[in-house]
């Protein structure tokens, strides 16, 4: 039942990311403004962050080591999403796209191997992805969904 629920989780909140920006044109997803100095692509570019993370996080987990403080290597989480932004700034809105497709798509074959046991609510594995994936989409859905009603789109 705990695979279960995580799959349901995420697709869920997935497929409400995904409605967020749906029907947006190029020039929409490029422009600056929408959460703080992001537009839609940059956001999407930092959900591909956390997806990587959590691939990386789950591979930690499941080798029974522990994770490296993001404090210690980055200065902290703020720290860490700059660093990974401005790592993106150069990618193109259609690279953004590929690697978002690419790292769900990825994260999904990931999630089909793994045991009910290692999936239950109490698990570190359960913990990380929920907070790098299903608890994670819902704030920027909901920040480009603000945006896009302020924009009238």
């Amino acid at each position: 039942m705990a695979l279960h629920t995580v799959l349901h989780n995420m697709n869920t909140a997935w497929g409400n990311l995904q409605t967020s920006w749906a029907g947006l044109n190029e020039e929409q997803l490029l422009e600056l403004g929408v959460t703080g100095a992001w537009s839609v692509r940059d956001i999407l570019a930092h959900v591909t962050t956390w997806e990587q993370e959590a691939l990386a996080g789950l591979a930690v987990i499941r080798r029974g080591e522990r994770l490296p403080r993001y404090r210690a290597v980055y200065g902290g989480i703020d720290a860490f999403n700059a660093l990974t932004t401005e790592r993106k700034r150069e990618l193109t809105l259609a690279e953004v796209l590929a690697q978002l497709e690419a790292t769900h798509a990825e994260l999904l074959a990931l999630l089909n191997t793994l045991s009910d046991a290692e999936t239950a609510s109490d698990t570190r594995l359960y913990r990380r992805l929920r907070n790098d994936t299903w608890a994670h989409y819902p704030e920027h859905a909901r920040a480009i969904r603000a945006w896009r009603e302020k924009r009238c789109l």
